[in-house]
């Protein structure tokens, strides 16, 4: 029997002190892991963890996800490693290909061939191998070294990837991968295979790799307003994820009516149009039986962790109080 393990995830986009205090709540509900994200122009990510690794004493935390073109690899080695001495050894390092950079006017070549030789760098690093590195993306010449205290030399991998070559590369040398944005069960088979051609390659096993599926949360025990709170914010990213998706079809002429909406900033409307069988499929939201019910289905279908992201409720700390108090005593964890 294997346990599934339960996370929260937080935008960065609050007050220092708020993640003090939903981190401690989190952490008493029986929340295992905190991730916060990185996404483009919010707050660096290792401000608030730092700030949760102080308030609490077992929960994993890390990012998801950093990622190697807006930030070289010995930056990420040190954030990590300063994360994971600040929690006393209970970082994990996360790192994906990073979206929507092409903004800030940075591009993205070879991004499989830049995460693998990233997370080869950072090891290096911070296991103390100064032979030095030399690949197509990245180097370290010989001798480099971190000049500081390293709690521990290899913090357990997340990958963030969706695609087939993303997720081989995380059955190579990932400990996790996480699907951002998706509540499907159907896509936990469909990674879990995409993953194996890269874990048999390297001589490990597709099991070998915790398949993390993420998403939107937004539970109340008013849970049409949860819903409609929900069907706001998937509209927003629903033209991203859904092209990702190989088990869903969303009509393109409701694909574009919902561009359309996010386009022109009627977010709500935008909402409105979507049918609450692929809100379903793209987050979690409703009263805390039906979350508890969404999340069961994952769980069920393998996935290692399910992560419960923001905003979580129609308030942070309702909907994180709510998540640890209801829908987690609903959850059958062993598996």
């Amino acid at each position: 029997m294997t346990r599934a393990e339960i996370g929260i995830g937080l935008q960065s986009d609050k007050r220092a002190g708020d993640y003090a205090r939903l981190a401690r709540a989190a952490e008493e509900h029986g929340v295992d892991v905190l991730t916060v994200f990185g996404d483009l122009m919010y707050q660096p990510p290792i401000f608030p963890l730092l700030e949760m690794a102080a308030a609490t004493r077992r929960v994993r935390l890390g990012t998801a996800c950093l990622n190697p073109f807006s930030m070289a690899p010995y930056e990420i080695a040190g954030q990590v490693a300063a994360l994971d001495l600040a929690s006393d050894g209970r970082a994990y390092l996360g790192l994906a290909r990073g979206t929507w950079l092409g903004e800030v006017g940075l591009a993205q070549p070879r991004p499989t061939a830049a995460l693998a030789e990233c997370a080869e760098v950072v090891y290096r690093l911070l296991g103390g191998d100064t032979s030095g590195f030399e690949g197509s993306v990245f180097r370290l010449a010989p001798g480099t070294a971190l000049r500081y205290e390293v709690r521990r030399p290899r913090p357990p991998l997340l990958i963030g990837a969706w695609g087939p070559r993303g997720a081989a590369l995380a059955g190579r040398i990932a400990d996790e991968i996480k699907v951002g944005g998706s509540a499907n069960p159907a896509m936990v088979g469909v990674i879990r295979e995409r993953v194996r051609a890269g874990a048999e390659a390297a001589g490990r096993t597709a099991s070998d790799v915790g398949v993390v599926l993420g998403a939107v949360t937004v539970v109340d025990r008013d849970g049409a307003a949860a819903r409609a709170r929900a069907r706001t914010e998937v509209a927003m990213y629903l033209a991203v994820v859904a092209d990702l998706d190989p088990t869903v079809e969303v009509p393109a002429d409701l694909l574009a009516r919902v561009k359309g909406e996010v386009a022109a900033g009627r977010h709500e409307a935008a909402g409105r149009l979507l049918p609450d069988d692929l809100v379903d499929l793209f987050a979690f939201s409703g009263d805390p039986e039906h979350v508890a019910g969404q999340a069961q289905a994952l769980i069920d279908a393998g996935v290692r962790r399910v992560e419960f992201g923001t905003p979580h409720g129609l308030t942070p700390d309702q909907g994180v109080h709510l998540i640890g108090t209801e829908v987690l005593p609903m959850l059958k964890l062993e598996v």
